[in-house]
């Protein structure tokens, strides 16, 4: 880890937990598609794209709509339906649909959101090479 980045761990380092890091190798060899061995804890939000496919749209977005589609008994359901309902159970909503089940990898790191970072990846790999990058990580309570 950078200087930079340990001194700003080190700040924080009460909050935080579950520190790690990637190197650009082993993002480039990940099969996004692999899905994941449990069902994810939270309800996700698929919307139909121009083409008519089903796309990932997020986790745990849209929850006012969800809580009206699905009517859960409190709010706690709302953060954790993938432990309530079972897996693959649906919420049909015109051309949005909430879903218990599954991530793929892509799905928990979407290039809407990290696609920045895979470009910035990629370029300092290519100037010192794969095993040289890494992303490092660390979770905040």
């Amino acid at each position: 880890m950078s200087k930079e980045g340990l001194a700003d761990f080190e700040t924080w380092s009460d909050e935080l937990h579950g520190g790690s890091w990637i190197s650009w190798a082993e993002l480039a060899a990940a099969d996004w598609d692999d899905v994941a061995n449990e069902v994810d804890g939270c309800v996700h939000e698929f919307r139909r794209s121009s083409d008519g496919s089903w796309r990932m749209h997020g986790r745990n977005t849209g929850l006012t709509r969800f809580a009206e589609l699905s009517g859960p008994a409190d709010a706690r359901q709302l953060y954790s339906a993938g432990s309530v309902y079972p897996e693959n159970t649906e919420w049909p909503d015109g051309d949005t649909r909430f879903r218990v089940g599954r991530l793929r990898r892509r799905d928990a790191v979407p290039d809407s959101e990290w696609g920045a970072v895979w470009s910035t990846m990629r370029t300092l790999a290519d100037l010192h090479g794969d095993e040289g990058v890494r992303l490092v990580v660390w979770f905040d309570n």
